[in-house]
């Protein structure tokens, strides 16, 4: 429990606020196509470097770093969005990552696929630490322009502000932390703790700052509530993290001080 709450803690420091940017610049679903790309890569490394984390870790890395560098290229080269060249590549991926585990014994698809939280060992820890740390200090580096190639590209470009290295070292960001999160939540549900507490926190924030802080608070939040759910009602614990996750969502969406049904519902009429 303790190993469990530490990388579940690490996973929400670095995560929540690159989901925050994912919600920002209207890609949300992104993290989604990149955990389901980082499979064939996970299972090579599986394959070639036995079932040590590093390897498969590594091996997630570079898979998802190639799709999403590969999907940036057609979208520039076809003129087509980036998305739907995302998600024509993550759906191969998937596919291709399912035919690796599948056609090699001693690797099983669902502890790649959904994790097991309460089996965090050391090694993984210092997996996680290290992802929470170079993705923290990334985030601290490319802050500023991040922020203004989200919010105003076309001024950026205007000044010379190489918005397209920006988006490339924010994604690379992106799928360190889904490769650091797979060890303990899977590949399928890594991006739970980094994109519901991203979606959640602007129902309590406003500037952008705020929306940060909110997120990592709701996922450390989550991550003691779904440790404590899964010890007390008997369930699996990365799932029980990811609803906790998504109950807090829902509560914000409901009665939270912004954007809520209940700040809706408040909101004063007047009358010409």
């Amino acid at each position: 429990m303790r190993r469990a709450l530490i990388g579940c803690a690490a996973l929400s420091l670095a995560g929540p606020p690159l989901g925050v940017f994912l919600v920002l610049r209207r890609m949300s679903l992104t993290s989604d196509v990149l955990q389901h790309g980082i499979l064939p890569g996970v299972a090579l490394g599986a394959v070639l470097g036995g079932l040590s984390l590093w390897a498969m870790g590594l091996g997630g890395l570079g898979a998802g770093l190639a799709l999403a560098l590969l999907a940036g290229w057609l979208s520039r080269a076809t003129g087509g969005r980036e998305d739907s060249q995302l998600a024509g590549l993550y759906l191969i991926a998937l596919a291709l990552g399912v035919a690796i585990v599948s056609s090699t014994r001693g690797i099983d698809l669902m502890q790649l696929l959904f994790g097991s939280v309460m089996a965090v060992d050391d090694p993984a820890l210092l997996l996680m630490a290290s992802v929470a740390s170079v993705s923290l200090l990334g985030l601290a580096v490319i802050w500023r322009p991040l922020v203004l190639e989200s919010l105003d590209p076309g001024f950026l470009r205007a000044v010379g502000g190489h918005g397209t290295a920006w988006h490339l070292a924010f994604m690379a960001l992106v799928v360190l932390c889904v490769v650091g999160g797979f060890a303990a939540l899977g590949t399928l549900m890594s991006v739970g703790l980094m994109m519901l507490p991203a979606v959640a926190a602007r129902h309590f924030a406003a500037e952008l700052a705020g929306q940060v802080r909110a997120a990592v608070a709701l996922a450390l939040l989550a991550s003691v509530a779904g440790l404590l759910l899964s010890y007390h009602a008997d369930l699996p614990a990365g799932p029980a993290i990811i609803l906790a996750a998504g109950a807090l969502w829902a509560g914000g969406m409901l009665a939270g001080p912004r954007h809520s049904l209940r700040a809706r519902l408040h909101r004063p009429h007047y009358r010409g």
